[in-house]
Parts: structure tokens; C-alpha cells; sequence
């Protein structure tokens, strides 16, 4: 007969407990631990049996190594995160905010898949097959090649799986199927961990490629156990606001390619389009001469991308003046204010400080130091920076300015979007060079330049 207990797992790690703690004894983090029943079947056998592995110790350097086998999926934002294609026998988890577009991305996907390399199916746990179909109308993919199923209980649909011949298994979603055995709801830590380990396993048993589709909590999290994110190859994160056209797909796990690299989509009547050239899309909508403005190029893994960084600088109304920063990191905006105050003598104690990165992208790359320092001044003496100019470079506590990488592929971007002057710290420039360079030692010297002090 069945017998039935309690147990607490993390949301965190997955690890299982008696009782119930504020805080998990394995990660430590707090308020994770979420109560579950569990069914445990009583086995009739007196011993338990161990099957013996075939598995046997290879060299590192034996044969069978090389680059692993690609597919190109025909949608170049999405094989340039994925690090240049689908990977043959891969796992992919591609999490995201409902209504971002998960599901119009995976159909267009499954489409060049069934035309690329072979037949895909589609499992899908939320939505009804019509729904499925008259999506897939509208975007102009249907495919015989791509078979659905709408089916919640896993092991039926892994069943319906084994007999087909396909090359990729989609299940949408990780937290709507369930598996049968496990006695805890549809999305629980138990049973995705349970769902995932068997997805994956049908994979590595039929050689196919695998993508599931996960859920996000309010804080941009993936939903479920972190475990999650440890059993698969390559995790990536759908980004931007439902309202609007424009979606960014990023990678934070990639076991066969680069986590830098940035995917940029436009959503449009037939579905996702690639956008070529995204630092349009950054730069469409920059006023010309407006004090607080200014331009910088990042890198994006291989791709230089163009941004507008935006500053406001307004005399506080509190005691302590505010400081606020949109797509910037907040401790680096206060370094930089500090920098300013100490190298520069400027007062900003009275006064606070709004940064904003226009386009909604978030930026890592120091190179942007210099750009925000100087549309701060800019914002603060209200003096525009000339229309075709562009800044990169890192500040040091000091006040001097480091170089950073690629410096010459942010030039060749910039040319080629019109831009003719740069500020940058001093380096070894190509011959013929496509833009002109004005070098500056320290932030002093480069805002004398700009005659912002």
C-alpha cells in the first residue's frame, strides 16, 4: 500500500528536508523551502538490483573530438546567441515573461528545424492544437514536419516521442506537464526536476535536441528548483516589454558558445524578424543637441552596439539628493559621481542624478564610464555635446582613463553609422584610420576638450 509523508524542498536548490527552516541548510537562501507530499510506493522486491554501466574510462586526447555538430536554424539572432547554431543532442531552456513571445520564437524555430535538419515535435501543455495551428497560420510556418501534441501527462507524450523519428522535442511548458508517478502538483520543485531529468534522458536515449520552456517569477527568475538551469546546456532569457515591438534574447548559460552575445527581435504582424543592425534601434529616436546626451559603443560578445546614454541633473528637494540608474549599474554611477566631485570639483551633493540607457539594454562594459561622466557635465552645465561624436573608456579612481577592448571595431561602427570624432584613451590605431580620434589622458582632459569645464 502507498504511504504517504511530508517533506520541505528549495526553490532554490532542490534539496529535500524533514521540517520546514526560514532558511535552507544547504544555499542558505531564505523563505525557499516549500511544503510537498510525497506517495511512496512500497517495493515488493527484498533487494535491490544495480544495473552495471557499459561506460568505460577514455583519454582526453582519444579520437572523436572537433567542434561539436551545428544546425542553422535560418534565424540569425537566434543562431548567434545559441554560439552559431543549434548543437546536435543539445538541451536548451529558454525562460521568459507570459506573452513575451516564447511560443511565436519556438514555432518559427521548429519551422526551420523541420527544413534544416529534420521532423519536430511540439509539446505543448497549455495551449489546445487549434490554437496552435491557427498561430502557426498566421505566421506563415505551418510544416508537415512539425507535429504537435497537446498532452500534460509526460510520459504518454514521451511514449507518442519514441515512435517517431525526429531531430528536436519541444515541451512548453516544464512547469505544465506532470509526471503520473510523482504524487506533488504540475510545477512544484518535485515535479519539474522530475519532468526535466526525463525530457533530457529521452533526449540523450534517441539522440535529438531538446528545448524547454520555463516560467519566471516576479523577480526575472526562471521558476523552479536552480537545479534546473544545472541539467541543461544553454539557458537563455527572452527580454523586453509586451507592449512594445522590440524583444532581446540573451544567453546566461552556454556550454557550447559565448553568454556575451545579444539577440535583438522585432515583433511584427507575421512574427519575429531579425533586426540586422540594432544600434538603429538605439539610436533612432536620439534628440539632436540636447544637453545630458551622449554616445558610447559596447560590445555585445562579437557585436559592437551604439547606445545613447541620457542624464538629468536636477537640485534636490530632500536632504539627501537622489541618485537613479536605468540600464547602469547604480555602484558604478556612484563611483563615477564620486569621481567627478573629487577630480573635477563639481557639486552634485546638492543635487540629483538620473541615468537612463535609451532602448531598454542593460550595460556590463566599462567602456561606457566615460560616456556617463560626460553627459552627467553636459547635464549639469546644460551644454550640448556636438551631434557626431562618441565617447569609450574606462575611469579609474584616479580620474585617468583606461583602455578597453576591441577599440578599433567601435571605430568601424561608428564611422559606419555617420559618427566623425571620437574620445578615447590613447592607443595603436589602424592605418588610414575610418574616423578621427582625439585622445585624452585623464576625465579633466576630456571634458577640457569638449569645453565642459
Amino acid at each position: 500500500m502507498a504511504k504517504k509523508r511530508t517533506a520541505f524542498f528549495c526553490n532554490s536548490c532542490g534539496a529535500e528536508s524533514a521540517r520546514w527552516y526560514g532558511r535552507c541548510p544547504v544555499c542558505g537562501e531564505w523563505n525557499t523551502l516549500v511544503e510537498e507530499t510525497i506517495v511512496e510506493e512500497k517495493s515488493s522486491a527484498g533487494k535491490q538490483t544495480v544495473k552495471k554501466t557499459s561506460a568505460r574510462p577514455a583519454p582526453l586526447n582519444g579520437e572523436g573530438g572537433g567542434p561539436p555538430m551545428r544546425v542553422q536554424l535560418g534565424i540569425p539572432e537566434l543562431d548567434a546567441v545559441l554560439g552559431g547554431g543549434l548543437v546536435h543532442g543539445s538541451s536548451v531552456l529558454l525562460g521568459g515573461e507570459p506573452g513575451i513571445g516564447k511560443s511565436t520564437l519556438l514555432l518559427q524555430a521548429a519551422s526551420a528545424m523541420a527544413k534544416a535538419s529534420g521532423s519536430v515535435l511540439y509539446i505543448t501543455g497549455e495551449e489546445s492544437l487549434e490554437q496552435i495551428r491557427m498561430r502557426a497560420q498566421r505566421l506563415g510556418v505551418l510544416s508537415d514536419k512539425v507535429f504537435i501534441l497537446a498532452e500534460n501527462n509526460l510520459d504518454n507524450a514521451l511514449e507518442q516521442a519514441a515512435q517517431m523519428d525526429i531531430r528536436l522535442l519541444i515541451v512548453d511548458s516544464v512547469q505544465a506537464v506532470y509526471l503520473p508517478d510523482i504524487s506533488s502538483a504540475p510545477g512544484s520543485v518535485s515535479q519539474v526536476r522530475a519532468v526535466a531529468a526525463a525530457c533530457l534522458q529521452a533526449a540523450r536515449n534517441h539522440d535529438l535536441s531538446l528545448i524547454l520552456v520555463g516560467h519566471v517569477t516576479k523577480e526575472g527568475t526562471l521558476a523552479g528548483p536552480r537545479v534546473l538551469e544545472h541539467m541543461v546546456d544553454t539557458v537563455l532569457y527572452f527580454e523586453g516589454e509586451r507592449y512594445t515591438a522590440f524583444r532581446l534574447l540573451r544567453a546566461v548559460k552556454n556550454r557550447f558558445g559565448s553568454t556575451n552575445e545579444l539577440g535583438v527581435f522585432e515583433m511584427g504582424e507575421h512574427g519575429l524578424s531579425s533586426l540586422a543592425n540594432p544600434s538603429l534601434l538605439f539610436l533612432g529616436e536620439k534628440k539632436q543637441s540636447a544637453a545630458g546626451s551622449s554616445v558610447t559603443c559596447i560590445m555585445q560578445g562579437s557585436r559592437p552596439l551604439l547606445l545613447e546614454i541620457q542624464a538629468l541633473v536636477a537640485p534636490t528637494a530632500f536632504g539627501n539628493p537622489r541618485r537613479l540608474a536605468v540600464g547602469f549599474d547604480y555602484n558604478r554611477l556612484l563611483i563615477i559621481i564620486a569621481i567627478l566631485e573629487r577630480k573635477l570639483g563639481l557639486s552634485l551633493g546638492n543635487q540629483d542624478v538620473y541615468i537612463n540607457i535609451a532602448g531598454g539594454l542593460r550595460v556590463d562594459d566599462p567602456a561606457a564610464d566615460l560616456a556617463v561622466a560626460t553627459a552627467i557635465c553636459s547635464a549639469l552645465k546644460g551644454l550640448p555635446l556636438p551631434d557626431k561624436l562618441v565617447l569609450f573608456g574606462e575611469l579609474g579612481l584616479l580620474g585617468e582613463i583606461r583602455t578597453t577592448g576591441q577599440l578599433n571595431r567601435r571605430a568601424k561602427e561608428a564611422a559606419s553609422f555617420g559618427f566623425n570624432e571620437i574620445v578615447c584613451p590613447k592607443f595603436k590605431t589602424e592605418k588610414n584610420p575610418p574616423i578621427k580620434f582625439i585622445f585624452a589622458d585623464d576625465l579633466p582632459h576630456a571634458l577640457k576638450i569638449l569645453n565642459l569645464i
